[in-house]
């Protein structure tokens, strides 16, 4: 900025000194040709001005982009704590050895179930879970038929390596009663009144199961 203004007032001189000191019609020469139009080359000092003049600082209003993008920042690191949360609890529950092994067993239980709920159940069950485990359960395309739940914890059985069907239905159990504790009483009625009948117990439920066996007794 200093360099600029120099350079203008420099210039005026020089056409001071092209003239004769004494003529009159040198300023209006100055006035009309250079002076215009190098005051006009001035005036454009609102264009570097654009730099620091008020579009700029109103510019630095885009201090709410910068405030969005940090709000964006930290709600991804919400949503990380709250996955790390969700798989920390399915290990302290199945007692895994380690988190990166409960939140495989998370993933592959999440994507199964994720097939077999529809509807605003699916939409509400999505945004009750962190991010990544709402990602899973909306990436899965719906099942063509249900699963009981002894064919349920058999699909799983084929997904896990080594796994049986009392160790698959240990880590379904395991990953579906912290979701159950997760997403709320009422989220979780609304999603077992989808799913057959058996669901409740893996679901952590098992008050629900002899109210199905006396309606089906009835």
């Amino acid at each position: 900025m200093t360099t600029t203004a120099t350079t203008t007032l420099t210039k005026p001189r020089t056409a001071e000194a092209a003239t004769k000191p004494g003529t009159v019609e040198t300023a209006p020469n100055r006035g009309t040709a250079e002076a215009v139009t190098k005051r006009g080359t001035t005036a454009t000092a609102p264009k570097r001005g654009t730099t620091g003049t008020a579009p700029k600082p109103g510019l630095a209003e885009t201090v709410p982009n910068r405030g969005t993008t940090e709000t964006a920042t930290k709600r991804g690191t919400t949503d990380s704590a709250r996955w790390q949360e969700l798989t920390e609890s399915v290990r302290e529950v199945g007692q895994y050895t380690t988190r990166a092994e409960a939140e495989r067993v998370t993933r592959i239980v999440l994507s199964a179930l994720g097939g077999h709920v529809t509807g605003d159940e699916r939409v509400a069950l999505a945004q009750a879970l962190p991010r990544e485990a709402g990602r899973v359960i909306a990436a899965q395309i719906p099942a063509t038929h249900p699963l009981t739940a002894r064919e349920f914890v058999e699909s799983i059985a084929t997904r896990i390596e080594g796994a049986t069907p009392a160790t698959a239905r240990w880590d379904v159990s395991s990953v579906l009663s912290t979701l159950a504790q997760t997403i709320g009483t009422s989220l979780t009625t609304r999603i077992l009144a989808q799913l057959p009948p058996g669901y409740a117990l893996l679901f952590g439920r098992a008050e629900l199961v002899t109210t199905a066996s006396s309606s089906a007794a009835l």
